[in-house]
């Protein structure tokens, strides 16, 4: 599986980002995917997940509310809708492939594959 993540850029607090995350390589449809992200000195977190057929979505709780995570099988790509972005929020966000495609996972631990990272800066 290879992952290309794209989307990210600078964007004003209260602003809106949307993410996206090509995948090509095994049946996209069969494993769920994450997004994670990791600021400058402080490790990586979850911030949310989605199953293989997108019927479980999970979410960190400092993004419950605010982002969105969907998925598009036909077209094998993943999204990440930000919304009221905070300057907390600024980090390079990842997206990655879990091993298993029932179930959201939240540690880095259960992704296989991940992509290269894109920028998020939120300005205050």
């Amino acid at each position: 599986v290879q992952l290309q993540a794209s989307g990210g850029g600078l964007v004003q607090a209260g602003g809106s980002v949307r993410l996206s995350c090509a995948a090509s390589g095994r049946s996209f449809s069969t494993y769920g995917m994450g997004w994670f992200r990791q600021a400058p000195g402080k490790e990586r977190e979850f911030v949310g997940g989605i199953s293989g057929r997108g019927a479980i979505t999970s979410y960190a709780d400092s993004v419950k509310g605010r982002f969105t995570i969907s998925r598009d099988n036909a077209k094998n790509t993943v999204y990440l809708h930000m919304n009221s972005l905070k300057p907390e929020d600024t980090a390079v966000y990842y997206c990655a492939s879990q091993y298993g495609g029932s179930r959201v996972g939240k540690g880095t631990y259960e992704y296989e594959y991940w992509g290269q990272g894109t920028q998020v800066t939120v300005s205050s």
